[in-house]
């Protein structure tokens, strides 16, 4: 005598929907994410004298911009672009 067992659903689950402003929260994670990634390997190449005192000197005096303007214009339409969508569901 044979038993039947039910199969698994072959049904992929729903992927989630991101709306721009769950897609700015994940890209602002991965930054912070990839900052603090290369802090640590930073901070192990100085304990560990991996990186000389003009490099690092030279990293000092020309910092990248944390935010550039087109990331300011970008921000500033999507506001507006929110702030005119205010009534419409996400």
């Amino acid at each position: 005598m044979s038993i039947n067992t039910p199969k698994k659903s072959q049904k992929r689950p729903a992927r989630p929907h991101f709306d721009h402003r769950d897609r700015l929260i994940l890209a602002l994670y991965a930054q912070l994410r990839s900052e603090r990634e290369t802090r640590e390997a930073l901070e192990w190449a100085i304990e560990n004298d991996a990186i000389s005192p003009e490099v690092l000197q030279a990293m000092v005096s020309d910092p990248v911009p944390v935010i550039t303007s087109e990331d300011v214009a970008a921000l500033e339409r999507l506001l507006a672009r929110d702030t005119n969508n205010r009534d419409i569901p996400h």
